[in-house]
C-alpha cells in the first residue's frame, strides 16, 4: 500500500476512519452508544421480545439506516451481557426484551460493579459501612433468615 504523504491524511484515506466523503454510499459513524440506544429503545417499545431478524427490521423501517444482521447480534449480545435486556430461547435464535423494572436496573449495575472487585469481601464491607442505618436495618430484612444460617467466618 502507498503510503499518502497529504497533510492530515490517513491509512483510510483523506477523510479518516468512518467519515463519509461527498458522494460517498457510507454514512457517516454514529456516536459511541448510538446504535445500542437505538437498539434498546426499540426493546423498549416493542413490549415484548424479539429477534434479532425482528429488530433489524424495525431499526430500518425508523429509519436508522440498513445494518447487518451480525451488528444487530452484536449489540443485543451486549445489551443482554449489561443486564439491560433478557434474552429467551426461541427454537434454534434468542429473542430479546429490554428490562424495564429500575430496580432490576440498579442491582445489576451494583452486580457488575462488585464483580469487577478483586476483594469482593472489603468492597461489601466498604459499601455496608456507607449506609444509612434506615438502608442497613432494611438490608437485614431483606437478608432475615440467611443472616442466622451463615456461618461467620
Amino acid at each position: 500500500m502507498a503510503e499518502d504523504t497529504h497533510e492530515g491524511a490517513h491509512r483510510w484515506g483523506r477523510h479518516g476512519a468512518g467519515q463519509a466523503s461527498a458522494g460517498s454510499d457510507r454514512a457517516p459513524r454514529r456516536r459511541a452508544g448510538e446504535l445500542s440506544g437505538l437498539v434498546l429503545d426499540v426493546l423498549r417499545t416493542a413490549g415484548e421480545a424479539l429477534t434479532p431478524g425482528e429488530v433489524q427490521r424495525r431499526l430500518a423501517d425508523a429509519g436508522s439506516g440498513p445494518l447487518a444482521y451480525t451488528t444487530v447480534v452484536t449489540i443485543l449480545s451486549r445489551l443482554h451481557a449489561q443486564g439491560l435486556a433478557e434474552r429467551f430461547r426461541t427454537g434454534r435464535a434468542y429473542a430479546y426484551q429490554a428490562i424495564n423494572d429500575p430496580a432490576r436496573l440498579a442491582a445489576g449495575r451494583m452486580r457488575r460493579v462488585l464483580d469487577g472487585e478483586s476483594d469482593r469481601d472489603a468492597a461489601l464491607a466498604s459499601f455496608v459501612d456507607t449506609l444509612s442505618s434506615r438502608d442497613e436495618h432494611l438490608l437485614r430484612e431483606l437478608l432475615g433468615p440467611a443472616l442466622d444460617t451463615e456461618p461467620n467466618g
